[in-house]
């Protein structure tokens, strides 16, 4: 064999066996988890760290492969450690936080996606936990199997969300390369990114889908389905070999003055989060007017800090990955052998 296809060999069997590690079918216990990313202070929780924090209580029930499960969970809030490790925004952009998004991971590379704004008090305000024990008949157990720390979701159907044996807790800026266009009202908007048919939406477009109102205050809006357009128009790109690789997406709308704000795919998908989401045109019977043709509307939050008015953008996405240290120290591994093998055929 030549000695150019050796190291090329020798480069993909490196490659292959350090997405095995980030991506292998078996989960091992975990004794900790990473809390990283686009915050000032990360650093790593075992369990007397989760311990020292603000102990929450919360009963959820949510459907799984073996039937309905409800379990009392004891852990620590995921927004109150993210918030107390200091989340990073730039000062000069509005509600800057809500163009984030969280990423749960574990130890078989299963990840869970949360947008900040859903965990935010102030707007979506779901209690979700790094839970560390489990309450059982009175009394406070380890979680056993699921690892000595796991994330929760209550209030979603089902439990795709509540991530085992986690490694990582990971506070990222979304992907959104999408500018405003100087404000004003918009009169179109396009759907791109992870999504098998782009497209773009005019208001006679949107009048064309099937139509669902919600009453927020004293509003009456008139729109489309946010996860509709999303799921059974425009269609959603997923990895079918990537158990509920839904889960680990998110999608960021943008308004014509810039204003951005991230959902998880998990927040909206009637199968988990169920939120009623929808893209308004009317109100009230009546054009949105200033509002633009299309405004996102979120009808369950706390503040309207996740309206988004003169829509022009939805981009789809994949959560970045987040490699653990042993894939780096492969990929670092099979970098230098190329190298080797490069400079010896050379020589």
């Amino acid at each position: 064999m030549h000695p150019s296809s050796k190291f090329l060999v020798i480069g993909r069997a490196l490659t292959a066996c350090a997405l095995a590690v980030v991506f292998g079918a078996h989960a091992q216990t975990t004794t900790q988890f990473k809390l990283s990313g686009a915050i000032d202070r990360p650093g790593t929780f075992d369990l007397a760290a989760l311990e020292a924090l603000p102990a929450i209580q919360q009963t959820v029930t949510y459907q799984s492969g073996s039937g309905e499960q409800t379990h009392t969970f004891v852990g620590a809030s995921l927004w109150g450690m993210l918030n107390s490790a200091g989340i990073q925004t730039d000062p000069a952009i509005r509600n800057d936080r809500n163009n984030r998004i969280v990423v749960a991971q574990g130890s078989d590379g299963h990840r869970g996606v949360y947008s900040l704004g859903e965990l935010n008090p102030s707007f979506g305000n779901v209690q979700s936990l790094a839970a560390y024990a489990a309450v059982i008949d009175g009394s406070t157990v380890p979680l056993g199997d699921s690892g000595f720390a796991r994330s929760t979701a209550p209030g979603d159907v089902r439990g795709g969300r509540y991530v085992s044996n986690l490694t990582d807790v990971q506070l990222q800026r979304t992907a959104s390369t999408v500018t405003g266009i100087g404000g004003g009202p918009s009169t179109s908007f396009t759907v791109s990114g992870d999504v098998l048919n782009p497209m773009t939406f005019d208001r006679d477009a949107l009048l064309a889908l099937p139509s669902t109102t919600q009453l927020v205050g004293a509003d009456v809006y008139t729109g489309v389905s946010f996860w509709g357009l999303l799921n059974d128009v425009v269609g959603i790109k997923t990895n079918p070999g990537v158990h509920n690789d839904l889960l680990g997406m998110y999608v960021v709308a943008t308004g014509s003055d810039g204003y951005k704000v991230a959902f998880s795919m998990g927040e909206l998908s009637p199968s988990f989060g169920n939120n009623p989401d929808l893209i308004a045109y009317d109100i009230n019977d009546e054009p949105l007017s200033f509002n633009g043709f299309a405004r996102l509307i979120v009808p369950h939050d706390g503040q309207r800090g996740r309206f988004v008015s003169n829509l022009i953008s939805l981009e789809v996405f994949h959560a970045s990955p987040i490699p653990e240290p042993q894939t780096y120290a492969l990929l670092a591994l099979g970098l230098l052998t190329l190298g080797w093998r490069a400079r010896r055929g050379r020589s």
